[in-house]
């Protein structure tokens, strides 16, 4: 069985996420490749193609997603990649309860007032990002005294869907908290806690990772979630990110549907649980 785990032609020499997951998928006899999605590949020569570390394609994103559309036997599909790789899907599932961070959706091209717009979301903090980024690319934490900083940041941004949200201090403390999912059972939990003064909880910025473990009560939240997702019924991955507010819930901050870090060196059954997961959906969908 030949399985494309899909990356990108840039992917950094210290990656090693994926590891554990190519060694489980060649001990069930798989012969693993890992081309980038932009390579002029046959990937219809390959049994299943799952969506990995595509970590490139934020800035070509209806280039990704018309990609996903003609690669056959893809996971997660691309219905649920077009719906994932823009943040607007936060609202719709706000829409349906699940608790978010209150927010300013400001769509390319429209002028806001930053100050007015921190008033009217009652916080001495605000915290601006994209609706289309990766890796805490285009954000700004700033507080009232950097107003005018922050103006000028969303300003010169006027080309992008942003959002200004305001600033949960949590992340600099516990961090933020990851639950992951595989064919739709919560196998492990990850604590991503940011150095000293920093909020950005990847890798690439220094942050530390350590296990954690959710409630139950917690865990059938989540599921509720995924039900919300178009095509839930047939999410092979999933990770879900959280940060704690003022009161201590947790409010949903990511959906990571497309390309998360699973952390497999938390918890070494999920790779094997994954690799069995690929076996089997390869072997319904050939």
């Amino acid at each position: 069985m030949k399985v494309a785990l899909a990356s990108c032609t840039s992917l950094p020499g210290w990656e090693a996420d994926d590891l554990p997951l190519i060694a489980a998928l060649e001990q069930l006899g798989a012969v693993v490749h890992t081309p980038a999605w932009t390579e002029d590949v046959n990937w219809d020569a390959y049994d299943i193609t799952v969506i990995r570390t595509t970590w490139d394609y934020h800035p070509r994103k209806d280039e990704f997603v018309a990609w996903c559309k003609v690669v056959p036997r893809i996971f997660n599909n691309a219905n649920v990649v077009a719906w994932n790789t823009h943040k607007s899907y936060l609202k719709e599932l706000e829409l349906q309860g699940v608790r978010i961070a209150p927010t300013r959706w400001v769509a390319k091209h429209d002028q806001i007032d930053i100050k007015q717009v921190i008033d009217t979301l009652g916080c001495d903090r605000g915290f601006i990002k994209p609706q289309v980024g990766a890796c805490a690319s285009d954000t700004l934490r700033f507080s009232l005294t950097e107003l005018q900083q922050a103006q000028t940041f969303i300003d010169e941004r006027s080309h992008m869907d942003m959002m200004v949200q305001p600033y949960l201090s949590s992340v600099e403390t516990e961090g933020e908290l990851t639950a992951i999912f595989i064919d739709g059972t919560c196998t492990h939990g990850v604590q991503k806690i940011p150095v000293d003064g920093d909020y950005r909880v990847q890798d690439d910025f220094g942050a530390s990772d350590q296990p954690f473990e959710f409630t139950a009560e917690e865990i059938t939240e989540m599921e509720r979630v995924l039900l919300a997702v178009p095509d839930h019924e047939n999410l092979l991955y999933a990770r879900i990110d959280y940060l704690r507010d003022a009161d201590g819930r947790l409010l949903l901050n990511e959906l990571e549907l497309v390309e998360p870090s699973l952390f497999f060196r938390h918890c070494e059954e999920s790779a094997i649980l994954f690799a069995e997961a690929i076996i089997k959906r390869a072997m319904m969908v050939r």
